[in-house]
Formats: C-alpha cells, structure tokens, sequence
C-alpha cells in the first residue's frame, strides 16, 4: 500500500519531472538535508531493462519478461555522498556505472513502460515507502507509486537546457557525448514517458512546479525545503 489505513498523508517527498531538469542531484541533497532516505526509481528501471538486454530478452515477449523478472534480485546501494548516483546490483552483479549511459536511459522508458515490470517494481517502491521517510524521484512517484505523499514535487526544464546538462554531466565522466544526439533522445523520451498508457509522465494535481531552467541545484533546493518547511507549518 502507498498510504497508511486511515488514508492520511504519508511523510515522503516526491520529486518527479522529465529527464535532465536535475532530479537526482536535487533528490540526494534534499535527501541529505531531511535525513530521509534517497529512492531513485529510475535506476530500478535501468537495472531492469539492464537485465532483460543482458539475457537477450526481446521487450515484446511478455512471458519471457516475466520468466526472467522472477529470477531477478535487485538491490539498491546507497550513494557514497551526495553527489554520486545510487549504486545497483543485479543478481549480485555492480551495474552502477553501466546503467548511466544515454542508451540504458532510453530502454529504461521503454521498460517502464511494460505492465508487468511496472507492476513489480511499483510494489517494491511501495514496500520501500511503508514507513515514510523518503525522497522518492521519478516520472510517476506522485501520481502512482505515492499519491498520498505528503510532500510532492515536479521539475521542469526547457530540452535544450536538459540536453545541455546531459552533455556537461556525461563529458565530465569522460564520455564523449553530441549535443544534437542527446537533445534528440531527449526529445524522444520526452514523448514515449507522456504518451505511454501505463503510468504516464505527469504532474500530479497537488504538486508544487518548479521551472530549472536558469538556476543553480541549490536554488531549486532551497525552494523545496521551504515550501515543505511553510507546508509543515
């Protein structure tokens, strides 16, 4: 269950939005300043579609899908500081650094887009969530996994901004990256995590917007923590 029996809210914080408006910089240091513990939804979609690419499962073969989803162990590590991606095994196998490539972005969207795998994963975020206390990122955290977060939030960013961010975040871990290659997938996952039928990227109804485009990490920071400070209030 995403909310307690008596349907109060739960005391998590939920921070959703497309890709490269800064979620995971911005989760890991609101994370850190709540003392609440960082869910990074995406990289459980990343470590799926990991998986299933690893033992050559098509995506369009849904019982070969949910086959290898039975055999699938996977676990979160935390962040070393909060500057560092969440860590992921898969079946006891490190797959942080290959998960973070623009290619495992994109077969990401398309796996979350898969009901069965959705349907696992959205339990097991839930699971996480039982006893509140976490900053859940994602495209669908407030909307579906936690629609009784007490706390919810949607970044937002112009795409050439976001391809920008791309570009610096993969250059700077030595990947030689093109910008008109990533605003072009970001254009493209953009319209597949909006127009999927499962669980589409959305702003939920009671979420506080914030535009990134402009300003620093620690704005868009400061910015959340007051509102959830003037909230709590």
């Amino acid at each position: 269950m995403s909310e307690n029996k008596s349907g109060e809210k739960q005391n998590i914080i939920t921070i959703d939005g497309p890709s490269g408006v800064g979620k995971s910089s911005v989760s890991r240091k609101i994370a850190a300043a709540t003392g609440f513990t960082y869910l990074d939804t995406g990289a459980m979609y990343r470590g799926v579609g990991w998986h299933f690419l690893h033992h050559k499962v098509s995506l369009d073969d849904v019982a070969m899908m949910a086959a290898k989803l039975a055999e699938l162990e996977l676990e979160l590590l935390p962040a070393p500081d909060e500057s560092s991606d969440v860590g992921v095994l898969v079946n006891g196998e490190n797959v942080s650094a290959a998960i973070r490539t623009p290619e495992m972005a994109m077969v990401a969207s398309r796996v979350s887009a898969i009901p069965v795998v959705r349907e696992i994963l959205t339990s097991i975020q839930r699971n996480y969530g039982e006893k509140g206390k976490i900053v859940a990122e994602g495209r669908d955290t407030g909307t579906i996994v936690f629609p009784r977060a007490a706390y919810k939030f949607f970044l937002d960013a112009e795409p050439e901004e976001r391809a920008r961010r791309r570009v610096l975040q993969l250059q700077a871990t030595g990947v030689v990256a093109d910008f008109n290659q990533i605003l072009s997938m970001t254009l493209e996952r953009d319209k597949n995590d909006s127009e999927r039928a499962i669980a589409p990227l959305s702003k939920a109804l009671d979420a506080h917007c914030i535009d990134t485009t402009g300003i620093t990490i620690q704005q868009v920071v400061e910015k959340i923590l007051q509102i959830i400070a003037d909230t709590g209030r």
